[in-house]
């Protein structure tokens, strides 16, 4: 872990340089780094996982998409994503981008089993690349984990 995430409440370290790494590798679209970055990511508690890659999710949705959100936005962002992924990395499934989309929103169905650890990392990875752009990555996990910690200090 690299000292870029040292000012993070340290259970967040490990997440955000194991998301870092897996960020950086689909951007390089290096299988092989992104799947040790995803073993990584993967084998981090992951309520808190889920809470942080969530969050920064919906908060790049909300950047992209400053005016809202409806559901051909998600539709878009949906085919956009993984096709942007399929191009170099056909083991996308776009159900489970899907998952990750209706969760980052709030609006997921509790009663389907949730992906695996690794099916949920892996697909985290390659949607928030996609909705990164050209956008900082530290910058968005800093700001959810702001976010986290104002909610939880005023649950």
């Amino acid at each position: 872990m690299t000292n870029e995430w040292r000012h993070l409440p340290a259970p967040a370290r490990p997440i955000a340089a194991a998301t870092d790494a897996a960020v950086t590798a689909a951007r390089a679209h290096d299988s092989e780094a992104l799947t040790s970055a995803i073993t990584e990511l993967a084998a981090q508690d992951q309520a808190q996982t889920g809470l942080i890659l969530g969050t920064t999710v919906r908060l790049l949705l909300e950047a992209t998409h400053p005016d809202g959100l409806d559901g051909d936005d998600i539709r878009d962002v949906l085919e956009k994503s993984v096709r942007a992924a399929a191009e170099w990395h056909p083991e996308v499934d776009p159900h489970v981008v899907l998952i990750l989309l209706a969760g980052s929103l709030g609006v997921h169905d509790d009663e389907e089993p949730p992906p695996k650890p690794d099916a949920l990392a892996h697909h985290s990875a390659l949607l928030i690349t996609y909705l990164l752009g050209l956008r900082s990555l530290p910058e968005f996990l800093t700001l959810a984990l702001g976010e986290i910690e104002r909610a939880q200090l005023n649950d």
